[in-house]
């Protein structure tokens, strides 16, 4: 019989079928080379009608069949199949393209041309990096040919900027990475260029790659390659000074929060008096501390910890100052929080439960959500039984970091609502 292709396509008892041939041709298997087809989930009425058109009278007698069942599925020859059905093995592939509704991609010929493409890279990394061997690995492991003109860019740039090292004059890496590879930002540490030279220059100085924020820039530093040390700043509040540099007379005259970039930190670093420094994650504490004058030492970060956060607490413990640090009650801050204990020692203060008690009923309008698994359990508990987290701008807080007058300063005369309760201006 001459089968009409369009409603074999269309059945959909037979779908299994062109499927598992989809799926063969798709591997590299050509129709020719194909003698059968196992296809699980063939329904009984697919199965009754291959077996109609495949076995002959005789084998019907005797109970046997052309089509089993097997372990893995019913067994279907192939070219039996296609000779019945008055079809070429020319014909098998638009059929089963026509079934599944997508073309037959030879993966089999793909792996080839990746295989290829990554071999082709490979010799072309070698002979651009040859003093980088687990660079080169890490490059060309996940290529395809999606990826391979700006990999090729990317072994090209740190070819060109890593070639004479240390660099000198020292240069700023937004320079080197305008004049290796076109885009100022090309190299930021951050991206993923950034990472491989990063990985490359830890590789020339036969050392792990660095995580820390400031180990970075000390390890670009040391082959003569300045990263941003202007635009990130930490902010520093009655923090006294012993040295007589610039950064000392600073902060020994401001009667504001002093913003020192990582130069300051790092050219004329200050000697600190070894009074015990308050690190807070919000610059709202900093105004606090103004708005009712506290004397007590403090520093913000700003959020998460940068290279000039590190490097400033780094000093502090060089130079034995007795840290604490207060966050936000919710994931971000007890990370920061978990860092800077375990790094620098720090002292975790207003981040236990009994802060969480004496926030109340209305800590904030914001979900908790997931705590790192480093979170104290009583603290866990009580937050998750509040469900919401607490900044540090909450009075609580506030009450628990500033100094004991500071509390009292800052008591707001409370304000009669039409309803007969209170509330605080501004609420």
């Amino acid at each position: 019989m001459t089968a009409d292709r369009a409603i074999l396509a269309a059945d959909p008892e037979l779908a299994p079928l062109w499927q598992a041939i989809h799926d063969r041709l798709s591997a590299g298997n050509i129709p020719a080379d194909i003698a059968t087809v196992t296809v699980p989930d063939l329904a009984p009425g697919a199965v009754a009608a291959l077996r109609s058109w495949l076995d002959t009278p005789a084998q019907r007698r005797r109970g046997r069949t052309r089509v089993p069942h097997t372990d893995r599925g019913v067994k279907v020859p192939l070219h039996p199949l296609l000779d019945t059905l008055g079809l070429t093995t020319d014909a098998l592939q638009p059929l089963v393209e026509d079934a599944v509704g997508r073309a037959v991609v030879n993966r089999k010929h793909g792996r080839l041309a990746a295989a290829e493409l990554r071999q082709a890279l490979t010799r072309y990394a070698d002979a651009r990096l040859p003093n980088l061997p687990r660079l080169r690995a890490r490059l060309v492991s996940g290529a395809d040919e999606e990826t391979a003109a700006e990999l090729r860019r990317l072994i090209d740039a740190l070819a060109s900027i890593t070639r004479h090292l240390p660099h000198k004059p020292a240069r700023t890496l937004a320079k080197l990475a305008h004049d290796h590879a076109g885009d100022p930002h090309y190299f930021d540490p951050a991206t993923g260029p950034g990472q491989r030279l990063i990985t490359a220059l830890a590789e020339l100085a036969d050392r792990p790659e660095p995580t820390r924020p400031d180990h970075i820039r000390a390890l670009l530093a040391e082959h003569g390659i300045i990263a941003d040390r202007l635009s990130a700043t930490v902010l520093l509040y009655q923090v006294r000074a012993l040295g007589d540099g610039p950064i000392d007379r600073r902060l020994n005259e401001a009667t504001t929060p002093v913003a020192l970039n990582l130069l300051d930190l790092t050219r004329t670093p200050p000697r600190l008096a070894p009074d015990p420094l308050t690190i807070v994650e919000n610059p709202s504490l900093l105004e606090a501390a103004m708005e009712c004058a506290s004397t007590q030492p403090m520093a913000c970060t700003s959020g998460q910890l940068r290279a000039v956060d590190h490097v400033l607490l780094q000093l502090a413990v060089d130079q034995d100052v007795p840290l604490r640090y207060a966050g936000d009650l919710d994931a971000a801050g007890l990370h920061i929080a978990t860092a800077v204990q375990q790094a620098y020692g720090a002292t975790l203060i207003a981040m236990d439960a009994a802060l969480v008690q004496a926030a109340g009923g209305l800590p904030s309008a914001v979900p908790l959500g997931p705590l790192p698994n480093t979170t104290d359990p009583d603290l866990a508990d009580r937050l998750k039984e509040t469900g919401r987290v607490i900044y540090q701008e909450h009075d609580a807080v506030l009450t628990r970091l500033l100094d004991p007058t500071c509390s009292q300063r800052r008591s707001s005369p409370r304000i009669q609502r039409p309803d007969g309760g209170e509330t605080a201006p501004g609420h």
